[in-house]
């Protein structure tokens, strides 16, 4: 049994932190079978005053070498049914153990000021992290959203580690109270990054649901002003004719049916191909971003990305039934590649926009994830943006749920 991976996941939704924390570890530490090498620590927002307690009374019960965690409004996890439940905007605490076998854990926590430059090579970002690259590494990463630097932390990442798997969450709560909070070993981090690195007998799956349906034809972009798109080519019956963006989706609005252009009005985003030069583009192929705005006079549209001429765009809707057939698309393609490897647990990083607010209805991604993947331990939280990869680079993503697969190879 102790060269087994195993994983655990314990939810509490105990209104006292004190109460929370003892049944979360006692549960977790009595299904788990071998030593706990790695602990995640999921904490309510509703906790946000006592999120300096939190280390010391985890410590209190459970002694392990390596732990990270943050708040979130809303906290994934199983409940003592080994149900998984979805609890958002309720006192919760969700604790993941595992015991890993074989696999060589590192923690760090990073400052936005301790980061390099985007000019820096990649030693700079190795020696910043503190991390030696190799194959099969992986990265989970949780970010204080008032960070002004994750996009460049990920860039830097995928430069130095390029093939490294890297996904995550930041982390979050009430806004208007700056309530982050992240949690590193034996300490309260109200600022940067946490983060773990596992490499070894360790294999970590991803799937990125980012709930869009494509509308109209892809377009190329041929002209740009870095998150301007000012003007796009469109190659319908192999005939290239170039219009303005507002143009091309005044054109495509008009063969919609109704309900999609009610859908136009407030659930529009674009989507950017990861691969220019991929042929065919399929769900999962796009990098979907907001739309910020339109020039009425001039037919630029703003787009929250930068967009480059000879880029491949796409426009898109999202409600709930899309988010719902995108996310069950992906787990199908999952069951069809993942071969004879078998989960043995899994992490949720879901956007606060999705659950019950989205879906009119509780526990509806992680439901659909297990219905899939069968009856496996998961746990995580809502965030304030997500993170995941995208083809070969890792990004930020907004409306998204990130699922990361343990599986022992």
């Amino acid at each position: 049994m102790a060269q087994v991976m195993q994983w655990t996941s314990a939810l509490s939704t105990r209104p006292s932190l004190e109460a929370a924390i003892t049944e979360v570890v006692d549960r977790a530490n009595s299904a788990l079978h071998g030593k706990a090498d790695l602990g995640l620590v999921f904490v309510s927002s509703v906790f946000a005053s006592e999120y300096p307690r939190v280390m010391a009374l985890v410590a209190e019960k459970l002694s392990i070498p390596y732990v990270i965690g943050c708040g979130g409004g809303g906290i994934v996890g199983c409940d003592d049914g080994a149900a998984v439940q979805e609890i958002e905007e309720n006192p919760a605490l969700s604790l993941c153990l595992a015991h890993l076998p074989g696999v060589d854990i590192d923690t760090f926590w990073v400052l936005d000021e301790d980061l390099p430059d985007l000019d820096s090579p990649p030693q700079a970002w190795i020696d910043c992290i503190g991390v030696e690259p190799q194959d099969n590494l992986y990265f989970i990463l949780l970010s204080d959203p008032y960070s002004s630097r994750v996009d460049e932390l990920l860039q830097g990442l995928d430069f130095a580690y390029p093939s490294a798997v890297k996904l995550g969450g930041l982390a979050s709560g009430r806004p208007q109270r700056r309530e982050g909070g992240l949690f590193f070993q034996n300490r309260y981090c109200s600022e940067g990054t946490v983060g773990l690195a596992l490499r070894g007998n360790i294999c970590l799956k991803t799937i990125v649901a980012q709930g869009c349906r494509p509308i109209g034809s892809v377009l190329r972009v041929t002209e740009s002003e870095r998150n301007i798109l000012m003007q796009v080519e469109s190659e319908d019956e192999g005939k290239p004719s170039t219009t303005t963006p507002l143009e091309a989706l005044q054109s495509i609005v008009q063969t919609l049916d109704p309900d999609d252009r009610q859908l136009v009005q407030n659930s529009l985003f674009m989507g950017i191909a990861c691969n220019p030069f991929q042929l065919e583009l399929k769900p999962g192929d796009f990098l979907v971003r907001n739309l910020l705005g339109v020039d009425p006079r001039t037919g630029a549209i703003a787009v929250g990305d930068r967009v480059r001429p000879g880029q491949r765009i796409q426009f898109h809707l999202r409600d709930a039934h899309t988010s719902a057939e995108d996310l069950e698309l992906l787990l199908q393609r999952y069951q069809q590649e993942s071969g004879d490897l078998s989960p043995v647990g899994a992490v949720m990083f879901s956007c606060l926009g999705r659950g019950q607010h989205l879906y009119d209805q509780a526990n509806f991604d992680s439901e659909l994830f297990r219905r899939y993947l069968g009856e496996i331990p998961l746990g995580g939280f809502f965030c304030n943006g997500e993170i995941g990869p995208i083809g070969s680079n890792t990004y930020l993503h907004g409306y998204t749920s990130v699922f990361g697969i343990f599986c022992q190879p």
